[in-house]
């Protein structure tokens, strides 16, 4: 082998390798985002099947929450990506001096206006629960959650800062943690409140979230203190010569916009819980005169969305993987004019969301109601609510990705105005759809639809302008697809012959172990993954000498 060919071996290996580490960091956020949701799962599943909880203290839990979760987004949300671009183009031209300075700064600011969030959820709540949900008792659902705001800004500038540097443990381990005491807590405070009202059943639950979000806190300046850069003193950094106010404008210039567009994404099940809880009492007004009973039955609906959101929201959750990742990595290759590694990168992302989501969507369509029956025995409606709620998760997943390129590539304002044209379409047709009472709650299903196809064509639009995607409409769209309607259709029908044989829950997850195996086989025996995509997730290479070897894939197959 000649000198120039072993040139183009090791820029080839650099490469893999370049690629494995970013799937690497990806696969450890899909686990954490996968336990952070099962462990979501299981705790909400034990708590609605507590006696006096159910769908109704669902909804007080789930109508508080959306408060909180808006002034989280305002306060907090945007800030890993804003920070992990900042931090990763730094340490990418060797400037740890910059870096650190940067995560000071943003850690500063930040928790100071996480705390002032916290101080005005806690007085403002009353306010918030009598004019904007109508239901003044969930206010004690704010109250206990308000303190969390302050704390969650200070982990999110944490986990910001180690996904600069390419860390992507802290982000995982610390969401596990969290969740793991949420859910313990969260069993443990509701079951000690059985008899109560439902509201103070979900107050209870809540104040869990609180807790464990202040020791996840301790965990994560503890692991700070191991594993923060190394700073030499007589290094010289571009960011010494802008001034603290200099360098807080830098950071909010790009941080702004993605935090409107975190904001405006957690808007959007405010919308749904506050147009549900205002439309429902009035499109049933007349049949429910006592007010008391309107506010159950509107907190009923909600806590049915809240269930919707909980099941969808665990494939999307899992997708968040890719745009976390994504940020810093783009960010890193451009700041090092490396346009093909970002191009490819990008667009591996979008292919492996749709491959993640069509399935899920398929499989919730396919099993709603079997899957409600077994998750929630004792609050099982919303079948045709879930149906419709996955068709939207595509788009959710589309969306997400698509927003961590964007971001990297600096067009922050992009995400913001597409999330902003979705919501505003969102809350009209909620107003009209919802207030019909032959449609009542599926009209915010309807209007999800819509509004996250309208957020998706735009970013696509942009980004295509921005990056080139090296995509193959057949292979990456139309065949996850089609393998994934025939999943679909295969585990409808065997949930129904499994039905007639055993006890319904058991023929349900049977069901969706062998829909998730008919979808992977399809993937394969219709070439969906090339080689060069199997190469890119670790152990790549052994994956895929495993295929030649039982002749699904032949040795020519790239």
């Amino acid at each position: 082998m000649n000198k120039k060919e072993v040139d183009i071996e090791n820029k080839n290996n650099k490469k893999i390798k370049k690629s494995t580490s970013f799937m690497k960091n990806v696969l450890i956020l899909m686990f954490a985002q996968i336990m952070v949701k099962v462990l979501g799962l299981i705790y909400k599943f034990v708590i609605t099947n507590f006696e006096g909880f159910g769908d109704t203290g669902l909804g007080y839990y789930s109508a508080g929450y959306q408060i909180y979760s808006v002034l989280l987004a305002l306060s907090s949300i945007g800030i890993p990506s804003v920070i992990s671009k900042l931090v990763s183009e730094r340490v990418a031209i060797g400037d740890n001096k910059g870096a650190q300075r940067i995560f000071r700064i943003c850690m500063t600011f930040f928790v100071g206006l996480g705390a002032i969030f916290s101080i005005g959820l806690f007085f403002g709540a009353e306010y918030i629960a009598t004019v904007i949900f109508n239901v003044p008792d969930t206010k004690y659902v704010m109250q206990v959650l308000a303190p969390a705001i302050a704390f969650v800004a200070a982990s999110a500038t944490f986990r910001g800062y180690f996904a600069g540097l390419n860390d992507m443990k802290p982000t995982s381990y610390s969401q596990i943690i969290e969740q793991f005491l949420n859910c313990v807590l969260s069993i443990t405070f509701v079951y000690a409140l059985i008899g109560k009202e439902p509201y103070i059943m979900a107050a209870g639950g809540n104040l869990s979230t609180t807790l464990a979000i202040l020791l996840t806190f301790i965990y994560l300046i503890t692991y700070y203190k191991r594993k923060k850069l190394s700073i030499d003193k007589a290094q010289q950094s571009p960011e010494e010569n802008l001034t603290a106010g200099q360098l807080l404008k830098k950071v909010l210039i790009i941080s702004i916009p993605v935090t409107i567009s975190s904001v405006i994404s957690v808007v959007n099940p405010l919308i749904d819980t506050s147009t549900v809880s205002n439309c429902i009492q009035a499109a049933f007004a007349s049949i429910y005169p006592i007010k008391e009973e309107l506010e159950a039955l509107a907190m009923s609906k909600t806590g049915i969305l809240a269930k919707v959101d909980t099941l969808v929201n665990l494939p999307t959750a899992i997708n968040v993987a890719f745009s976390t990742a994504l940020t810093p990595a783009i960010a890193a290759a451009l700041a090092k004019k490396d346009k093909q590694m970002a191009s490819k990168r990008m667009t591996f992302s979008i292919f492996a969301s749709l491959i993640i989501v069509l399935p899920c969507t398929a499989g919730f369509i396919a099993l709603a109601q079997p899957i409600l029956n077994l998750i929630y025995p004792s609050a099982n409606d919303g079948a045709e609510v879930l149906m419709i709620f996955s068709i939207p998760m595509i788009f959710i997943a589309l969306n997400q990705t698509i927003n961590g390129g964007l971001y990297g590539l600096n067009k922050t304002y992009v995400p913001a105005i597409a999330l902003a044209v979705g919501a505003i379409t969102k809350f009209v047709l909620n107003i009209i759809l919802i207030s019909n009472p032959k449609i009542e709650i599926m009209g915010a299903g309807i209007s999800s639809i819509i509004c996250q196809l309208i957020a998706f064509l735009i970013t696509f639009t942009v980004l295509r302008k921005n990056i080139k995607l090296q995509f193959k409409i057949g292979r990456m769209v139309i065949m996850p697809i089609f393998a994934a309607a025939l999943m679909g259709i295969s585990t409808y029908f065997i949930n129904q012959v499994l039905n007639c044989i055993i006890v319904d829950k058991i023929s349900t997850i049977i069901s969706i172990i062998l829909g998730a195996l008919i979808y992977v086989i399809l993937i394969f025996i219709f070439k969906i993954l090339k080689k060069e995509d199997i190469m890119m997730i670790p152990f790549g290479t052994k994956i895929y000498k495993l295929l030649v070897k039982i002749k699904l894939y032949k040795e020519e197959d790239a």
